[in-house]
Protein backbone atom coordinates (compact mmCIF):
# COMPACT_ATOMS: atom_id res chain seq x y z
CA UNK A 1 0.00 0.00 0.00
CA UNK A 2 1.13 3.39 -0.89
CA UNK A 3 0.12 6.43 0.81
CA UNK A 4 3.26 8.92 0.83
CA UNK A 5 3.63 9.89 -2.75
CA UNK A 6 7.28 9.38 -2.19
CA UNK A 7 7.11 6.21 -1.18
CA UNK A 8 6.11 4.95 -5.00
CA UNK A 9 8.99 2.29 -5.46
CA UNK A 10 11.01 3.86 -8.42
CA UNK A 11 11.37 1.35 -11.50
CA UNK A 12 14.43 -1.11 -11.44
CA UNK A 13 17.56 0.02 -13.73
CA UNK A 14 19.10 -1.87 -16.13
CA UNK A 15 15.63 -2.26 -18.23
CA UNK A 16 15.92 -2.22 -21.98
CA UNK A 17 13.49 0.65 -22.43
CA UNK A 18 16.71 3.03 -20.86
CA UNK A 19 18.44 2.42 -24.24
CA UNK A 20 16.05 4.66 -26.10
CA UNK A 21 16.49 7.75 -27.12
CA UNK A 22 13.73 10.67 -26.67
CA UNK A 23 12.16 11.08 -30.05
CA UNK A 24 10.86 14.85 -29.06
CA UNK A 25 13.30 16.04 -25.87
CA UNK A 26 11.77 18.83 -24.17
CA UNK A 27 12.45 22.28 -25.69
CA UNK A 28 15.05 24.93 -24.13
CA UNK A 29 13.43 27.94 -22.66
CA UNK A 30 14.39 29.53 -26.19
CA UNK A 31 13.10 26.92 -28.63
CA UNK A 32 9.88 27.03 -26.81
CA UNK A 33 9.19 30.90 -26.98
CA UNK A 34 10.56 30.97 -30.85
CA UNK A 35 7.92 28.10 -31.34
CA UNK A 36 5.07 29.44 -29.08
CA UNK A 37 6.04 33.15 -31.39
CA UNK A 38 4.82 31.21 -34.85
CA UNK A 39 1.50 30.36 -33.30
CA UNK A 40 -1.36 32.93 -34.83
CA UNK A 41 -3.82 32.69 -31.72
CA UNK A 42 -6.76 31.72 -33.70
CA UNK A 43 -9.78 32.92 -31.84
CA UNK A 44 -11.80 29.71 -33.41
CA UNK A 45 -9.02 27.45 -32.97
CA UNK A 46 -9.61 24.31 -34.51
CA UNK A 47 -7.05 22.66 -32.19
CA UNK A 48 -9.26 23.29 -29.31
CA UNK A 49 -11.78 21.19 -30.95
CA UNK A 50 -9.92 18.06 -31.88
CA UNK A 51 -8.34 18.03 -28.45
CA UNK A 52 -10.55 15.43 -25.99
CA UNK A 53 -9.96 17.43 -22.98
CA UNK A 54 -10.50 21.04 -24.77
CA UNK A 55 -7.32 22.26 -23.97
CA UNK A 56 -7.41 26.24 -24.54
CA UNK A 57 -4.15 25.87 -26.69
CA UNK A 58 -3.90 29.46 -28.16
CA UNK A 59 -4.36 31.03 -24.19
CA UNK A 60 -1.46 28.73 -23.00
CA UNK A 61 0.60 28.87 -26.27
CA UNK A 62 0.85 32.97 -25.67
CA UNK A 63 1.48 32.03 -22.33
CA UNK A 64 4.78 30.61 -23.19
CA UNK A 65 5.73 33.08 -25.55
CA UNK A 66 5.20 35.95 -23.09
CA UNK A 67 7.47 33.96 -20.31
CA UNK A 68 4.04 33.21 -18.29
CA UNK A 69 4.96 29.31 -18.05
CA UNK A 70 3.24 28.79 -14.47
CA UNK A 71 0.24 30.43 -16.07
CA UNK A 72 0.65 28.13 -19.14
CA UNK A 73 0.75 25.03 -16.94
CA UNK A 74 -2.19 25.64 -15.01
CA UNK A 75 -3.95 26.46 -18.06
CA UNK A 76 -2.90 22.85 -19.77
CA UNK A 77 -3.91 20.92 -16.25
CA UNK A 78 -7.14 22.39 -15.28
CA UNK A 79 -8.27 20.80 -18.61
CA UNK A 80 -6.62 17.67 -18.29
CA UNK A 81 -4.57 16.76 -14.90
CA UNK A 82 -2.16 14.19 -17.21
CA UNK A 83 -0.84 17.16 -19.22
CA UNK A 84 2.80 16.17 -19.32
CA UNK A 85 2.50 12.70 -20.47
CA UNK A 86 -0.33 14.14 -22.60
CA UNK A 87 2.01 16.44 -24.30
CA UNK A 88 4.60 13.49 -25.01
CA UNK A 89 2.21 10.51 -25.88
CA UNK A 90 -0.73 12.18 -27.50
CA UNK A 91 -0.79 11.54 -31.63
CA UNK A 92 -0.62 14.93 -31.70
CA UNK A 93 -0.93 14.19 -35.66
CA UNK A 94 -4.26 13.33 -35.46
CA UNK A 95 -5.53 15.41 -33.47
CA UNK A 96 -4.68 19.21 -31.96
CA UNK A 97 -2.01 19.75 -34.56
CA UNK A 98 -3.73 17.88 -37.10
CA UNK A 99 -6.21 20.73 -37.20
CA UNK A 100 -3.64 23.52 -36.87
CA UNK A 101 -4.21 26.10 -39.72
CA UNK A 102 -0.96 25.62 -41.12
CA UNK A 103 -1.73 22.31 -42.32
CA UNK A 104 -4.48 23.71 -44.93
CA UNK A 105 -1.49 26.27 -45.90
CA UNK A 106 1.19 23.27 -46.62
CA UNK A 107 3.12 24.71 -43.77
CA UNK A 108 4.53 22.58 -40.72
CA UNK A 109 2.13 22.96 -37.47
CA UNK A 110 2.82 24.51 -34.42
CA UNK A 111 4.36 22.01 -32.00
CA UNK A 112 1.69 21.95 -30.01
CA UNK A 113 3.12 18.49 -28.07
CA UNK A 114 6.51 19.75 -27.53
CA UNK A 115 5.13 22.95 -26.39
CA UNK A 116 2.70 21.58 -23.75
CA UNK A 117 5.44 19.02 -22.49
CA UNK A 118 7.70 21.87 -21.93
CA UNK A 119 5.38 24.18 -20.37
CA UNK A 120 4.08 21.55 -17.99
CA UNK A 121 7.79 20.13 -16.79
CA UNK A 122 9.06 23.82 -16.30
CA UNK A 123 6.53 25.07 -14.20
CA UNK A 124 6.09 21.69 -12.33
CA UNK A 125 10.01 21.56 -11.61
CA UNK A 126 9.74 25.07 -10.46
CA UNK A 127 6.82 24.66 -8.46
CA UNK A 128 4.49 21.91 -8.13
CA UNK A 129 2.14 23.35 -5.86
CA UNK A 130 -0.13 24.50 -8.45
CA UNK A 131 -3.57 23.55 -7.87
CA UNK A 132 -5.03 24.36 -3.57
CA UNK A 133 -7.74 21.08 -3.14
CA UNK A 134 -11.24 22.58 -1.20
CA UNK A 135 -11.52 21.43 1.82
CA UNK A 136 -12.48 17.52 3.08
CA UNK A 137 -16.10 16.84 2.47
CA UNK A 138 -15.63 13.75 3.79
CA UNK A 139 -17.13 11.80 1.00
CA UNK A 140 -15.19 8.93 -0.30
CA UNK A 141 -14.25 7.25 -3.98
CA UNK A 142 -12.88 4.36 -4.98
CA UNK A 143 -11.19 3.92 -7.88
CA UNK A 144 -10.68 0.21 -9.55
CA UNK A 145 -7.13 0.21 -11.48
CA UNK A 146 -4.31 2.81 -11.24
CA UNK A 147 -4.44 3.44 -15.13
CA UNK A 148 -4.72 7.05 -16.75
CA UNK A 149 -8.61 7.36 -15.89
CA UNK A 150 -8.37 6.37 -12.63
CA UNK A 151 -5.26 8.48 -11.57
CA UNK A 152 -6.92 11.66 -13.57
CA UNK A 153 -10.40 10.96 -11.92
CA UNK A 154 -8.72 10.45 -8.49
CA UNK A 155 -6.98 13.80 -8.95
CA UNK A 156 -9.94 16.00 -9.99
CA UNK A 157 -11.97 14.42 -7.26
CA UNK A 158 -9.26 14.99 -4.37
CA UNK A 159 -9.33 18.93 -5.61
CA UNK A 160 -12.81 18.88 -4.69
CA UNK A 161 -11.86 17.86 -1.41
CA UNK A 162 -13.11 14.34 -1.79
CA UNK A 163 -11.22 11.50 -0.78
CA UNK A 164 -10.04 8.82 -3.25
CA UNK A 165 -8.63 6.21 -2.70
CA UNK A 166 -6.80 3.77 -5.86
CA UNK A 167 -6.99 -0.18 -5.74
CA UNK A 168 -4.36 -1.74 -8.36
CA UNK A 169 -3.65 -5.46 -8.73
CA UNK A 170 -0.46 -5.01 -10.07
CA UNK A 171 3.06 -3.83 -7.87
CA UNK A 172 3.97 -1.42 -10.58
CA UNK A 173 0.91 2.04 -10.96
CA UNK A 174 0.13 3.72 -13.62
CA UNK A 175 -1.75 1.52 -16.45
CA UNK A 176 -0.77 2.14 -20.15
CA UNK A 177 1.41 5.65 -19.25
CA UNK A 178 3.73 3.25 -16.78
CA UNK A 179 4.04 0.19 -18.64
CA UNK A 180 2.56 0.77 -22.44
CA UNK A 181 3.81 3.65 -24.28
CA UNK A 182 6.38 3.59 -26.37
CA UNK A 183 10.18 4.27 -24.48
CA UNK A 184 10.86 6.68 -27.41
CA UNK A 185 8.04 8.73 -26.21
CA UNK A 186 7.84 8.63 -22.88
CA UNK A 187 9.74 6.32 -19.94
CA UNK A 188 8.18 4.34 -17.03
CA UNK A 189 9.78 6.76 -14.75
CA UNK A 190 8.15 9.70 -16.18
CA UNK A 191 5.07 8.57 -15.96
CA UNK A 192 5.50 7.55 -12.18
CA UNK A 193 6.45 11.16 -11.50
CA UNK A 194 3.09 12.50 -12.86
CA UNK A 195 1.45 9.94 -10.89
CA UNK A 196 3.31 11.46 -7.51
CA UNK A 197 2.52 14.77 -8.43
CA UNK A 198 -1.33 13.76 -8.95
CA UNK A 199 -0.88 11.93 -5.15
CA UNK A 200 -0.25 15.45 -4.03
CA UNK A 201 -3.01 17.36 -4.97
CA UNK A 202 -5.29 16.08 -2.08
CA UNK A 203 -6.53 12.75 0.06
CA UNK A 204 -5.43 10.18 -2.50
CA UNK A 205 -4.42 6.95 -1.53
CA UNK A 206 -3.10 4.37 -3.74
CA UNK A 207 -2.82 0.32 -2.92
CA UNK A 208 -0.86 -1.90 -4.88
CA UNK A 209 -0.79 -5.59 -5.31
CA UNK A 210 -4.75 -5.82 -4.33
CA UNK A 211 -7.34 -7.25 -6.31
CA UNK A 212 -10.61 -6.03 -6.63
CA UNK A 213 -13.06 -9.51 -6.69
CA UNK A 214 -16.61 -10.79 -6.32
CA UNK A 215 -15.82 -12.47 -3.11
CA UNK A 216 -13.04 -12.00 -1.20
CA UNK A 217 -11.24 -14.90 0.33
CA UNK A 218 -7.71 -14.35 -0.19
CA UNK A 219 -5.38 -11.59 1.73
CA UNK A 220 -4.77 -8.86 -1.42
CA UNK A 221 -8.26 -9.09 -2.32
CA UNK A 222 -11.32 -6.78 -1.47
CA UNK A 223 -14.80 -7.96 -3.03
CA UNK A 224 -16.98 -4.78 -5.06
CA UNK A 225 -19.90 -5.37 -2.11
CA UNK A 226 -17.16 -3.91 0.54
CA UNK A 227 -16.72 -1.28 -2.01
CA UNK A 228 -19.41 0.01 -2.36
CA UNK A 229 -20.56 -0.27 1.02
CA UNK A 230 -17.24 1.65 2.14
CA UNK A 231 -17.40 4.70 -0.27
CA UNK A 232 -20.03 7.00 -1.53
CA UNK A 233 -19.26 6.20 -5.25
CA UNK A 234 -16.87 3.65 -7.19
CA UNK A 235 -15.03 4.43 -10.69
CA UNK A 236 -14.21 1.12 -12.90
CA UNK A 237 -10.75 2.67 -14.31
CA UNK A 238 -10.08 -1.85 -15.62
CA UNK A 239 -7.95 -0.63 -18.97
CA UNK A 240 -7.69 -3.98 -20.93
CA UNK A 241 -7.20 -7.45 -20.65
CA UNK A 242 -4.88 -9.77 -21.94
CA UNK A 243 -3.54 -9.98 -25.32
CA UNK A 244 -5.27 -12.24 -27.86
CA UNK A 245 -4.20 -15.10 -29.35
CA UNK A 246 -3.57 -16.33 -33.05
CA UNK A 247 -4.83 -19.91 -32.13
CA UNK A 248 -2.44 -20.85 -34.77
CA UNK A 249 0.13 -24.50 -34.36
CA UNK A 250 3.48 -23.85 -32.70
CA UNK A 251 2.01 -20.54 -30.87
CA UNK A 252 2.60 -22.29 -27.13
CA UNK A 253 5.67 -21.86 -25.71
CA UNK A 254 9.30 -19.41 -26.00
CA UNK A 255 9.46 -17.06 -28.45
CA UNK A 256 5.90 -16.13 -29.04
CA UNK A 257 4.86 -13.25 -27.24
CA UNK A 258 1.94 -10.74 -26.51
CA UNK A 259 2.61 -7.42 -27.62
CA UNK A 260 1.23 -5.61 -24.24
CA UNK A 261 3.03 -8.18 -22.59
CA UNK A 262 6.41 -7.34 -24.18
CA UNK A 263 6.02 -3.99 -23.76
CA UNK A 264 5.68 -4.37 -20.40
CA UNK A 265 8.88 -6.17 -19.97
CA UNK A 266 10.81 -4.09 -21.84
CA UNK A 267 9.72 -0.84 -19.86
CA UNK A 268 10.28 -2.56 -16.49
CA UNK A 269 11.74 -5.98 -16.16
CA UNK A 270 15.44 -6.05 -16.59
CA UNK A 271 15.46 -9.52 -17.03
CA UNK A 272 14.00 -9.30 -20.21
CA UNK A 273 16.82 -10.81 -23.06
CA UNK A 274 16.95 -10.02 -26.29
CA UNK A 275 20.35 -11.43 -27.01
CA UNK A 276 20.01 -14.04 -29.85
CA UNK A 277 16.71 -11.84 -31.55
CA UNK A 278 18.10 -10.85 -34.99
CA UNK A 279 14.96 -11.28 -36.66
CA UNK A 280 11.77 -10.48 -35.75
CA UNK A 281 7.26 -10.55 -37.58
CA UNK A 282 5.18 -8.18 -35.46
CA UNK A 283 1.20 -9.63 -36.54
CA UNK A 284 -1.14 -6.93 -36.65
CA UNK A 285 -2.32 -3.59 -38.03
CA UNK A 286 -3.14 -1.25 -34.86
CA UNK A 287 -1.23 1.22 -33.27
CA UNK A 288 0.43 -1.44 -30.70
CA UNK A 289 1.56 -3.42 -33.11
CA UNK A 290 3.41 -0.58 -34.90
CA UNK A 291 4.79 0.54 -31.19
CA UNK A 292 6.27 -2.86 -31.05
CA UNK A 293 7.80 -2.82 -34.69
CA UNK A 294 9.20 0.05 -34.24
CA UNK A 295 11.21 -0.57 -30.95
CA UNK A 296 12.18 -3.59 -32.18
CA UNK A 297 13.95 -1.70 -35.42
CA UNK A 298 15.28 0.90 -32.83
CA UNK A 299 17.13 -1.59 -30.85
CA UNK A 300 18.51 -3.38 -34.15
CA UNK A 301 16.47 -6.05 -35.01
CA UNK A 302 15.42 -7.02 -38.48
CA UNK A 303 11.38 -6.33 -37.99
CA UNK A 304 8.56 -7.88 -40.46
CA UNK A 305 5.27 -6.37 -39.47
CA UNK A 306 2.57 -8.91 -41.03
CA UNK A 307 -0.58 -7.60 -41.33
CA UNK A 308 -3.61 -9.44 -42.90
CA UNK A 309 -4.96 -6.60 -44.68
CA UNK A 310 -3.74 -3.93 -47.26
CA UNK A 311 -1.83 -1.27 -45.84
CA UNK A 312 -4.47 1.00 -46.83
CA UNK A 313 -7.18 -0.36 -44.35
CA UNK A 314 -4.92 -0.51 -41.68
CA UNK A 315 -6.19 1.28 -38.45
CA UNK A 316 -2.77 1.82 -37.19
CA UNK A 317 -2.02 5.86 -37.88
CA UNK A 318 -0.18 6.63 -40.55
CA UNK A 319 2.53 8.73 -39.09
CA UNK A 320 3.61 5.74 -36.97
CA UNK A 321 3.76 3.52 -39.82
CA UNK A 322 6.10 5.83 -41.18
CA UNK A 323 8.17 6.00 -38.14
CA UNK A 324 8.48 2.47 -37.86
CA UNK A 325 9.58 2.39 -41.63
CA UNK A 326 12.33 5.26 -40.87
CA UNK A 327 13.63 2.52 -37.98
CA UNK A 328 14.06 -0.07 -40.82
CA UNK A 329 10.32 -2.26 -40.32
CA UNK A 330 8.89 -3.22 -43.46
CA UNK A 331 4.93 -4.36 -44.15
CA UNK A 332 4.25 -7.27 -45.15
CA UNK A 333 0.53 -7.08 -46.02
CA UNK A 334 -1.96 -9.41 -47.44
CA UNK A 335 -0.83 -12.47 -45.22
CA UNK A 336 -2.22 -14.34 -42.93
CA UNK A 337 -0.42 -16.43 -40.21
CA UNK A 338 -1.19 -20.25 -40.88
CA UNK A 339 1.85 -21.48 -37.97
CA UNK A 340 4.80 -20.51 -35.55
CA UNK A 341 7.34 -22.81 -37.37
CA UNK A 342 9.89 -24.35 -34.38
CA UNK A 343 13.22 -26.41 -34.66
CA UNK A 344 14.20 -27.63 -31.57
CA UNK A 345 11.83 -25.75 -29.83
CA UNK A 346 12.95 -22.72 -30.75
CA UNK A 347 10.94 -20.29 -32.98
CA UNK A 348 12.63 -19.49 -36.47
CA UNK A 349 9.92 -18.57 -38.56
CA UNK A 350 6.46 -17.46 -39.13
CA UNK A 351 4.46 -19.27 -41.80
CA UNK A 352 1.76 -17.33 -43.29
CA UNK A 353 -0.42 -17.59 -46.03
CA UNK A 354 -1.33 -15.21 -49.02
CA UNK A 355 -4.94 -13.87 -49.21
CA UNK A 356 -6.44 -11.77 -51.65
CA UNK A 357 -6.67 -8.81 -49.55
CA UNK A 358 -9.21 -6.06 -49.43
CA UNK A 359 -13.14 -5.57 -48.88
CA UNK A 360 -14.55 -7.89 -50.76
CA UNK A 361 -13.20 -10.82 -48.65
CA UNK A 362 -14.56 -9.47 -45.55
CA UNK A 363 -17.84 -12.17 -45.49
CA UNK A 364 -16.34 -14.93 -46.66
CA UNK A 365 -12.58 -14.30 -44.60
CA UNK A 366 -8.76 -14.65 -46.34
CA UNK A 367 -8.43 -16.96 -49.41
CA UNK A 368 -5.22 -18.75 -49.12
CA UNK A 369 -3.55 -19.24 -52.66
CA UNK A 370 0.39 -19.57 -51.42
CA UNK A 371 2.14 -19.93 -48.60
CA UNK A 372 5.69 -18.66 -47.47
CA UNK A 373 8.15 -18.36 -44.34
CA UNK A 374 8.91 -15.28 -42.24
CA UNK A 375 12.03 -15.83 -41.04
CA UNK A 376 11.97 -15.02 -37.12
CA UNK A 377 13.88 -15.76 -33.76
CA UNK A 378 10.21 -13.72 -32.16
CA UNK A 379 7.01 -13.38 -33.27
CA UNK A 380 4.71 -10.88 -31.46
CA UNK A 381 1.15 -10.74 -31.71
CA UNK A 382 -0.62 -7.33 -31.58
CA UNK A 383 -3.89 -8.24 -32.62
CA UNK A 384 -5.88 -6.73 -29.76
CA UNK A 385 -6.96 -7.43 -25.97
CA UNK A 386 -9.67 -8.90 -24.09
CA UNK A 387 -12.15 -7.29 -21.71
CA UNK A 388 -11.60 -6.72 -18.32
CA UNK A 389 -15.41 -8.31 -17.41
CA UNK A 390 -14.91 -9.80 -14.57
CA UNK A 391 -13.96 -6.91 -12.46
CA UNK A 392 -17.08 -4.85 -14.18
CA UNK A 393 -19.46 -7.50 -13.76
CA UNK A 394 -18.86 -8.17 -9.58
CA UNK A 395 -20.80 -4.93 -9.56
CA UNK A 396 -24.08 -5.68 -9.18
CA UNK A 397 -26.04 -3.43 -12.24
CA UNK A 398 -23.10 -3.11 -14.35
CA UNK A 399 -23.60 -4.01 -18.05
CA UNK A 400 -21.45 -4.73 -20.73
CA UNK A 401 -22.53 -4.27 -24.04
CA UNK A 402 -21.59 -7.03 -27.43
CA UNK A 403 -17.98 -6.15 -27.65
CA UNK A 404 -17.24 -6.39 -23.71
CA UNK A 405 -17.27 -2.69 -23.13
CA UNK A 406 -19.00 -1.51 -19.75
CA UNK A 407 -21.93 0.54 -20.82
CA UNK A 408 -22.11 4.03 -19.27
CA UNK A 409 -24.64 7.07 -19.57
CA UNK A 410 -22.38 9.45 -22.32
CA UNK A 411 -23.36 12.34 -20.09
CA UNK A 412 -22.31 11.29 -16.91
CA UNK A 413 -20.53 8.21 -17.24
CA UNK A 414 -22.51 6.44 -14.88
CA UNK A 415 -23.02 2.96 -15.35
CA UNK A 416 -26.40 0.51 -14.44
CA UNK A 417 -25.54 1.07 -11.02
CA UNK A 418 -26.22 4.36 -9.49
CA UNK A 419 -22.80 4.59 -7.29
CA UNK A 420 -20.72 3.09 -9.97
CA UNK A 421 -18.92 5.18 -12.99
CA UNK A 422 -16.77 4.08 -15.31
CA UNK A 423 -14.37 5.54 -18.12
CA UNK A 424 -10.98 4.48 -20.20
CA UNK A 425 -10.53 2.01 -22.27
CA UNK A 426 -12.66 -0.82 -20.57
CA UNK A 427 -15.58 2.06 -21.97
CA UNK A 428 -14.32 2.92 -25.84
CA UNK A 429 -12.50 0.08 -26.15
CA UNK A 430 -9.18 0.92 -26.49
CA UNK A 431 -8.15 4.91 -27.21
CA UNK A 432 -5.60 7.36 -26.32
CA UNK A 433 -4.37 8.70 -22.93
CA UNK A 434 -6.65 11.89 -23.41
CA UNK A 435 -9.46 9.59 -24.24
CA UNK A 436 -9.46 8.22 -20.83
CA UNK A 437 -8.51 11.66 -18.93
CA UNK A 438 -12.07 13.45 -20.76
CA UNK A 439 -14.08 10.37 -19.65
CA UNK A 440 -12.59 11.14 -15.79
CA UNK A 441 -12.90 14.19 -16.31
CA UNK A 442 -16.89 13.91 -16.99
CA UNK A 443 -17.44 11.05 -14.46
CA UNK A 444 -15.83 12.62 -11.43
CA UNK A 445 -17.79 15.63 -11.86
CA UNK A 446 -20.89 13.77 -11.99
CA UNK A 447 -19.67 11.68 -9.20
CA UNK A 448 -19.17 14.88 -7.20
CA UNK A 449 -22.63 17.03 -7.78
CA UNK A 450 -24.21 13.24 -6.84
CA UNK A 451 -22.63 12.93 -3.68
CA UNK A 452 -23.15 16.40 -3.12
CA UNK A 453 -26.58 17.41 -3.85
CA UNK A 454 -27.14 13.58 -1.98
CA UNK A 455 -25.39 15.20 1.12
CA UNK A 456 -27.19 18.80 1.14
CA UNK A 457 -24.00 20.81 -0.35
CA UNK A 458 -23.33 23.08 -3.38
CA UNK A 459 -22.00 21.78 -5.93
CA UNK A 460 -19.33 24.40 -7.00
CA UNK A 461 -17.70 24.90 -10.52
CA UNK A 462 -15.08 22.27 -11.51
CA UNK A 463 -11.71 21.61 -10.00
CA UNK A 464 -8.86 22.68 -10.06
CA UNK A 465 -8.76 25.34 -7.66
CA UNK A 466 -5.91 28.28 -8.32
CA UNK A 467 -3.75 28.40 -4.80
Amino acid sequence: MTRDPSRLSPLPSGRIEERFADKSPRYTEAEAIAEANRCLYCVDAPCVKACPTSIDIPSFIRKIATGQVKGAARTILTANLLGQSCGQACPVEVLCAGDCVYDAWGREPIAIGRLQRYAVESALARDPRLFRAKPPTGKRVALVGAGPASIAAAGYLALEGHRAVIFEQKAIPGGLNTLGIAPYKMKGHEALRELEWVLSLGDVELRTGVSVVERASAPGEVSAGDLLAGHDAVFLGLGLGADARLGIPGEDGEGVVGATAFIERLKADPRLDLAGVRRAAVVGGGNTALDVAHELALLGVDVAIVYRRSEAEMSGYAHELEGARVAGARLVENRVPVEVVREGGRVVALRVARADGGARREAQGPAPVAEELVPADLVAVAIGQSRATRVALAFEGVALDARGRVVVDPATHRTGNPKVYSGGDCVNGGKEVVNAVAEAKIAARAMHEAMMTRAGGAAPGPAPQGS
